[in-house]
């Protein structure tokens, strides 16, 4: 019999089925083809070749394998067998992250560096969490990741977001059931924090409970500020008591105790947007925060809820002060108002809320838009936020048949390279979409090995979530299994790159009749295999038109090395974000929300619209025609303007890209990031420290559309 010698010098029996095996891994990899009975051939052909041998070495065995795949005219699942193999060689390194680290403190890792907008690589405490992020990914591709799913992230056939995290027992994004924490009291840090007795006192507890989640999961939360509300009116009944003993005129008592209201709300709300700018979580950034505002008639503090907005919208048009001590746009948090009867029609009695939020939108570009409308016709007649800047959760009723949206979350995204799949197809349909079949299978492992992973977690690995009510009030040492299961929780299947999909296999954008159709079917199947998951595993899949803000370029950098200069493909430097329309196509922006609402009531995991309008802050009548046609039109949009601002000369207005896609300030010439204000809308949220190349490339070739 002839024996092995393995790596680590073990010797084992030659046994021919490991090897047809290992050539059947290598056929159904993402770049391998299958050959039915070629596996059994070769390895038959190896054991006869090596029989006569007392010993081998496995060494021998994988060349003579690699060499007969060459001779059977297979090169393809050759060249994925050596990439499996040197896969399992990095699993089985030390050490293997030094280079990306190095690079971060000698700042030459780019990609890292430039992958958040919204972090800043050179401050001490982002530049920790990035490189511990670097280990973080090293250890999950070598140790949890199986290796044929890190050969598909690897080569761009996936994205398995967030790795720096997948190591950790936490989750992607959440809507934040703050009500419960604020009328029922939460701990923070071990220490009680009762119910707030004033408005300004719950502003600042809701600040803290912000840090502290966002310190301990990796994605966007969202909060209904509705939730502030009854802490208003506390404040108004406590500022009348007092004003009454001391006023003996009750006019007086009441204008007083107004007065006084107003002032509270003002420091409230003020409160809310320096503290959440200001702080830096654990992950060396500020949270990524959402406020959802909805004049909802169904909110027995209403009157409360409507004053919160319109201070809300006040601020955010007034701005923030730089360090120069200028007004400017504040990136979070991002705010989300939503459109509904009673405040988009002129005579309606809110109108005058969403003209504020018009003249804000035109200022500062938030608020995004939500057409309570549109969305009851998507999510069984439920208006909410989504998990952050555009993750939607599935309707989900609780054991006395009520829907539940605030505290559920998302265990986290696998996205799908649309393009590279078209580059394989090359113009044929029907191979299109036996490749997309084989590749979703990748993302549904994924998506399961996130489950498995969260699966083993108790409350104890975040009691602000677990144990203290911004998911749920778990006992201690509880396992957190069943706020996965039965469509709780949600994970992803996203996707990316549909117009260059449709391109590459049509040879048509999908805004024309050949490509829609084309981009319509692979909706209908990524929402077929969500049905078919969900019922199989009873967790909750969701088809989420992924934000990309790094991945826009790493896709198509990765594809490009490997296919080459493909026109409106791999040679713009970027793909486009999920359904998205082609940001260079010249499309009004009615017709580009028509067009796109067809595709976001079939991403009801994830989706999101904008259109790029130039500075309309002398034009808010025509900013609110295109709010009122997003209410009868699309479920969720916004609008893209410039709000930037030079602290060398002075200037206020937009910061433009030059020929090499460097920033400069068009007045005086500044070429300095560090004293350039550049905000712009990433993917979702705005990001204010700059972008990725791929990124910076595709916000230069933003068309408007207005």
């Amino acid at each position: 019999m002839t024996t092995v010698l393995k790596r680590d010098g073990k010797k084992v029996d030659f046994n021919k089925e490991k090897i047809s095996s290992a050539i059947l891994k290598a056929m159904n990899s993402p770049s391998g083809i299958y050959v039915k009975g070629q596996p059994e051939e070769i390895a038959f052909i190896i054991k006869e070749k090596f029989e006569s041998k007392d010993e081998i070495s496995i060494y021998e065995i994988e060349e003579a394998v690699y060499y007969e795949l060459i001779s059977k005219n297979n090169p393809a699942t050759a060249r994925a067998y050596e990439s499996y193999k040197s896969i399992q060689a990095y699993k089985r390194e030390q050490n293997t992250s030094d280079k990306d680290i190095l690079g971060l403190l000698n700042q030459t890792n780019i990609d890292v560096m430039d992958e958040n907008s919204n972090k800043n690589p050179l401050i001490a405490s982002t530049q920790r969490d990035l490189i511990a992020g670097e280990v973080a990914k090293d250890i999950a591709k070598r140790k949890l990741i199986p290796a044929h799913l890190v050969e598909a992230h690897e080569s761009g056939a996936i994205h398995i977001h967030d790795l720096d995290y997948l190591i950790q027992p936490i989750f992607n994004c959440c809507l934040v059931d703050m009500k419960n924490m604020l009328d029922n009291g939460t701990v923070v840090n071990g220490k009680l924090i009762e119910s707030p007795k004033s408005f300004q006192v719950a502003c600042n507890v809701m600040t803290q409970i912000i840090a502290q989640i966002a310190s301990n999961q990796y994605g966007g939360q969202s909060i209904n500020i509705s939730c502030l509300s009854p802490y208003l009116k506390k404040s108004y009944d406590k500022n009348l008591r007092l004003c009454k003993q001391t006023l003996a005129d009750e006019k007086a008592a009441l204008d007083m105790a107004k007065a006084m209201t107003k002032k509270d709300l003002e420091s409230g709300i003020q409160t809310i947007q320096y503290q959440i700018n200001t702080l830096m979580t654990s992950n060396g950034q500020a949270p990524f925060v959402t406020l959802f505002m909805h004049t909802d008639e169904k909110d027995p503090y209403l009157n409360e809820t409507v004053k919160i907005i319109e201070e809300i919208l006040k601020q955010r048009i007034q701005g923030i002060k730089n360090e120069a001590g200028v007004y400017v746009t504040p990136a979070f948090p991002k705010l989300i108002y939503v459109l509904d009867e009673n405040n988009v029609i002129e005579d309606s009695k809110f109108y005058y809320l969403t003209k504020l939020a018009g003249k804000c939108t035109a200022k500062r570009m938030y608020p995004d838009y939500i057409s309570a409308k549109k969305m009851r016709e998507n999510y069984e007649g439920n208006v909410f936020s989504p998990m952050g800047c555009r993750a939607f959760l599935p309707p989900y009723k609780d054991e006395d048949g009520n829907y539940k949206f605030d505290g559920r979350f998302n265990m986290g995204v696998c996205t799908i390279n649309l393009p590279q799949i078209g580059i394989l197809a090359k113009n044929d349909e029907e191979k299109f979409f036996k490749i997309l079949e084989k590749r979703l299978e990748l993302v549904k492992e994924v998506g399961l090995l996130r489950y498995e992973h969260l699966a083993k977690v108790t409350s104890d690995s975040s009691p602000i979530h677990f144990q203290h009510g911004a998911i749920a009030r778990l006992p201690k040492h509880t396992p957190i299994k069943t706020l996965l299961e039965n469509g709780y929780a949600t994970v992803t299947i996203g996707y990316i790159g549909i117009y260059e999909a449709s391109i590459l296999v049509t040879g048509k954008s999908h805004t024309r009749p050949e490509g829609k159709a084309f981009a319509l079917k692979i909706m209908e199947l990524l929402n077929e295999k969500k049905e078919e998951w969900s019922k199989e595993y009873d967790i909750a899949f969701a088809v989420y038109g992924t934000p990309a803000e790094s991945l826009t370029h790493r896709f198509a950098s990765t594809d490009k090395k490997r296919f080459g200069e493909i026109k409106d493909v791999t040679d713009k430097g970027y793909y486009t974000n999920s359904f998205h329309v082609d940001v260079r196509e010249e499309i009004s922006v009615f017709e580009k929300f028509d067009f796109e609402s067809e595709f976001q009531s079939l991403s009801t995991g994830g989706c999101i619209s904008y259109a790029e309008i130039p500075n309309m802050t002398n034009n808010i009548e025509a900013v609110l025609t295109m709010i009122k046609y997003i209410y009868d039109h699309i479920q969720y949009a916004e609008f893209n303007t410039k709000s930037d601002y030079c602290s060398k000369c002075g200037f206020d207005g937009e910061i433009l890209l030059n020929d090499g896609n460097e920033w400069y300030c068009p007045n005086c010439g500044n070429k300095d990031k560090s004293t350039l204000t550049v905000v712009r809308r990433t993917c979702g949220y705005l990001g204010e420290n700059f972008w990725n190349e791929g990124r910076t490339k595709e916000i230069k070739a933003r068309v408007l559309h207005i």
